[in-house]
């Protein structure tokens, strides 16, 4: 009788899979809290910014009530207005020049509905997307049809959250969700939940990568960032293993191709990932499929030795192109 083959520890990149899980969970509960907690929100109805529960204001009150002298009150923009958003932004920023699109992967509530809706529509048609043309085949799995109506339902539900929860964030939480249940919306509240319900159900059904791609103003400027810094955290692949791909158990293609929520090609040059949202999720199919890893994270000096390697295979892909024609 052949002895029983151990059961394999999850590794690293499990580990941070599970951990990155737990952050997105966190996140999308405070994204969906945030207005009813008054932890950030701008009340239309008051012309109030709600910051950490407390009313977040740039001292111009004061100055028209005579309180406060015209430089005080430049001052109080300056410091409680332009200051905050300037440190703000430079953090966003200086998070993506070292890491790049960390917020998307890690963070940002979109993108978990997306990988949440990739799931559901890879159980019902074995794709990532309605428009790929080709099933993406996973081991152990086959499209049921019987997941297409919860597909449906869970773009529906999402984009009825989005716009609920956006409207929170301009007018008073409780009183949007009180109309809601009393059936009590004004015709303008109405109209916004029905038009951004509508246009959100569509965008999450048929349109969510390319709005990560190429529509998000926060995943774009992440992205010109990473790319501007050649020691950016980058996905490292070993090209002198590259035939240990062959042995990745999926059908077709590479484990690593297979599982990238942005549909993109994890073991290709930088320029080619401009999208990646660092989730790591190749890593850890990488991690599951081979004895010995071939991708991994590099950053700094590393990042920029992956990236030179990368240039020199592109030259001589390039070279050996033009010695053929």
């Amino acid at each position: 009788m052949p002895a029983p083959v151990p059961e394999r520890k999850p590794g690293p990149a499990a580990a941070r899979q599970t951990k990155r899980r737990a952050f997105q969970a966190s996140f999308f509960a405070l994204f969906l809290l945030a207005p009813a907690l008054d932890l950030l929100r701008f009340d239309l109805t008051e012309a109030q910014l709600w910051f950490l529960g407390q009313r977040w204001s740039l001292g111009i009150d004061a100055f028209l009530h005579g309180q406060a002298t015209a430089a005080e009150a430049a001052m109080s923009i300056m410091l409680r207005g332009f200051l905050p958003a300037i440190v703000a932004v430079a953090v966003f920023i200086g998070v993506a020049w070292r890491y790049g699109r960390l917020y998307c992967g890690w963070l940002c509530p979109h993108f978990s509905a997306v990988e949440l809706l990739n799931d559901l529509l890879h159980r019902a048609c074995g794709r990532f997307s309605v428009w790929e043309r080709s099933a993406t085949p996973r081991a152990g799995r086959k499209p049921q049809a019987r997941w297409w109506p919860l597909f449906a339902l869970s773009c529906v539900t999402m984009g009825f959250l989005w716009a609920v929860t956006l409207l929170t964030y301009l007018l008073p939480p409780a009183v949007i969700w009180s109309n809601l249940v009393h059936d009590t919306l004004t015709p303008n509240q109405f109209r916004f939940i029905a038009i951004a319900s509508t246009v959100f159900t569509l965008e999450f059904a048929f349109a969510r990568h390319l709005f990560c791609r190429f529509g998000c103003a926060a995943g774009l400027f992440q992205s010109l960032a990473w790319m501007a810094n050649p020691k950016a955290m980058v996905v490292a692949f070993a090209r002198e293993r590259a035939r240990d791909c062959k042995t990745c158990d999926v059908p077709r293609g590479s484990a690593c191709d297979a599982v990238c929520p942005m549909r993109l090609h994890p073991r290709n040059i930088k320029r080619m990932m401009f999208s990646c949202v660092q989730c790591g999720q190749c890593l850890e199919a990488c991690e599951d499929n081979q004895a010995q890893p071939l991708l991994e994270w590099n950053v700094g000096v590393d990042a920029v030795r992956e990236t030179l390697r990368q240039r020199k295979a592109e030259l001589k892909a390039q070279a050996e192109a033009a010695g053929a024609d």
